[in-house]
Formats: C-alpha cells, structure tokens, sequence
C-alpha cells in the first residue's frame, strides 16, 4: 500500500487548497465547470450553515502522496435532521475527489467513517452534501456530459472505488430532459391537461416580482403540502420562501416560474431556473465583480444561456392526479413557443428512483434519461442487511 498523508482543513489555505483540487485532477476535461466557491465554502461556516449551530458536525481532509503531491479531498459530516431519519445513525461524506488509485480512495473513506462511527454513526452516504439535497449530491455514473449548475460531475472510476470499498446503491437520482420546443405530451396527458386547462377554476400565472411576498406565502403552502410528507424532507418557513425569491429574482427570468391555483387557493407551482453553467465556465469558481457583470451581461443581453433546469415542482396531495402537471406545462408551453422565447432545452434532474409517482410525470412530457447519479450508503456493521430506499407509490402527480 502506497503511503499517503492526511492534512486536516483547518485555515484559509488549507481550505483554498481544497477548494482547488478538483480543478486540477479535470485539467483538460472540457465538461468540468467549477461550482462558485462560496456556495462551497458556507456550507463549513457555521455563520451561513444553520445545520452547524444546531447540532451537525463537519470536518475536511486533504490526501498528499510520498512525493507531497496532492491526490484527494472530502468532506465528512453528520446533518441532524437526516442522522436521526434513518433506519440507523447515519452520517454523510462529500466533496470526494481522487486520483485513479483504490488505495487512496480507501484512506480518504476510512477517515471519514472512523470520524463517524467516534460520533455514533452506524452508516455513511456518499458522495452527498452537507446541506440540500438538490446541489453537489451524487455520484455520476451514467451521462459523462457537461453538468448542470451545483450538481456533481466525475470520473466513470469513481463508481469502481466507491463500490470497491463497500458502499452500496441506495438509491439513483434521475435527470431527464427534452426539448423546450416539442410537443410531447403523451395522449392521455394531454386530455386531461386540456380539461383542466379549460376549467375556469383552475388558473396559471406567471411570477411577478412585485409581488414577492405573495408568491413566497403560495410557494410556503405548496411546498409544505406537496413535499413536507416526504421523509428526510423539512419543512419551510414563509421567511425561507421569500429569501429563496430573493436570491432567485436576481438571475431569474420570470417566464421560467409558474404557479396554479383553483378558486384561487395555491394549488401548484413549476419553478425554473436558466443553467447557469453555460455562461460560468471561465469563472474559475470565483464570483468577483467582473465576473457578477460578465454572468447578468451573457444571461439577460447577450443571451448565451439557452439550456433551463427544472428547479422544483409541486402539487398539493387534493389535486394530484387531476392533470394539474400537464396544464402547467400547457401554460408555460404558451409561452415557449413565442418567437423570443431563448431556451431550447430542458433538464429535470434529482428525481429518485424511489419516485416512482415523479418519474411518471415526465415520462407523460416525453422527456428521457440523459444522466443518472448514485447515492450510496456503507453500513459499518456488515452482518446488518442492506436496504435501499424505500418506494413511493403515492400519487404525487
């Protein structure tokens, strides 16, 4: 075994450090783009990271090799909420990156599970995010593409040196896309959705700034309704609702964010988001000054962006199943088809195999797979058996 080096983060050039590696082990990859380094660096402050003020842990490591050459990084951490939501104690580690040798994954996973089994974790996920599901979470394994904005990209060996060492499928999460442009609501959608569509009753909108407090208000309700039964999924506040418009009303374009209502009670919405990876490639993770003017420069003037994320959708349990998702996408799909409209394709990502109500959502808009990342879980005791994620079968629309 090749003798490697463990180097706790512990200051600024340390974590500097950290926070560059995977810049150079993609050297030359043209589909590595470098997350902003701050949407990185908070979620370790335990000024911007309210999981750390309430009880998580976290802890950073880089690996040298013999020759003092940096060969890995990650990050181990315990969330409080999802250590306790489990069928055992289970804690987390991220942020993995390392060079082709096993030997050297298996330092960086051994630190990171004795780290946690001192804190009384009987399980690890891997390579996950301290924080919300919906950014840096997984672990690519199938669409060696370009990513998406804040969502993983890796080698294809990292699945042999995450499987090597133990760590078993928990559950896969899904990214579909199509394009913006095409029909493709299957037949059955479709006559709901026009159905609904044509009930005077139900009504879609498109966001309007000025009126933030309002739709942080309906996005709290749905969200809550829609999203709240699911496990491992936390509830929202209305203060959460508006900062998230807040952030978002920066760099959003509005026609990319629809709600639904019926006798005027928020029902559903379908938020989007432009990728911003398109326009960021150069940025080299940092968000300066010139490059805030660069990115609203290339997204609103010069219309570089034409690929869209679906962000988050959702709709209130009493009216799932309805064809209330298809109506939504015959509102915006007004809109898309416009001569000015810039976006040309869409991506849904995160959705889990274990959804199987989500996955029958866009498999009615036509969309096909064209990604799937890996959430693993090891379980220290290996005489305990291993189950996936459970299923959900409810109707989630």
């Amino acid at each position: 075994m090749a003798p490697f080096k463990l180097i706790e983060v512990k200051d600024k050039q340390s974590e500097n450090i950290w926070l560059s590696f995977p810049s150079l082990l993609y050297k030359g990859d043209p589909n590595y783009v470098r997350p902003f380094d701050e949407d990185v660096k908070k979620l370790f402050d335990p000024a911007k990271n309210k999981l750390l003020r309430k009880g998580g842990d976290a802890i950073r490591w880089l690996l040298y090799d013999e020759q003092q050459q940096l060969v890995g990084r990650i990050a181990a951490f315990i969330d409080p909420n999802t250590a306790k939501n489990n069928d055992q104690p289970t804690g987390g580690c991220g942020f993995f990156d390392c060079i082709n040798v096993q030997e050297a994954a298996n330092q960086l996973f051994d630190a990171s599970k004795q780290w946690l089994l001192e804190r009384g974790m009987e399980a690890m996920d891997g390579s996950v995010n301290f924080g919300d599901r919906d950014n840096f979470w997984g672990v690519l394994v199938e669409g060696f593409t370009e990513p998406v904005f804040n969502m993983p990209y890796n080698f294809p060996y990292y699945k042999t040196l995450f499987e090597n060492y133990g760590f078993k499928n928990y559950f896969n999460q899904l990214t579909f896309e199509r394009a913006v442009n095409s029909e493709g609501l299957a037949d059955k959608v479709f006559e709901k959705a026009a159905r609904v569509k044509a009930n005077p009753d139900y009504t879609f909108e498109m966001i309007a700034w000025n009126r933030k407090e309002k739709y942080a208000k309906d996005f709290m309700t749905i969200y809550n309704k829609a999203w709240g039964v699911i496990p491992g999924v936390k509830l929202i506040t209305e203060a959460h609702a508006m900062a998230l418009l807040k952030q978002l009303e920066q760099i959003l374009d509005r026609r990319l964010a629809h709600f639904g209502y019926y006798q005027g009670e928020p029902i559903a919405f379908f938020i989007m988001m432009q990728d911003l990876n398109q326009v960021i490639k150069d940025f080299n993770g940092k968000l300066t000054t010139v490059n805030k003017i660069k990115l609203m420069l290339r997204l609103k003037v010069l219309r570089r962006c034409d690929r869209i994320i679906g962000r988050i959708f959702g709709i209130v349990p009493e009216h799932q199943g309805k064809g209330v998702d298809g109506a939504l996408i015959l509102h915006f799909r007004e809109i898309a088809l416009k001569k000015n409209f810039p976006y040309k394709e869409l991506q849904m990502n995160w959705i889990g195999d274990f959804n199987e109500p989500m996955i029958k959502v866009v498999k009615g808009i036509s969309a096909k797979i064209c990604k799937v990342h890996v959430t693993y879980r090891l379980l220290f005791d290996p005489a305990k058996p291993f189950q996936r994620a459970k299923r959900q079968k409810k109707e989630l629309e």
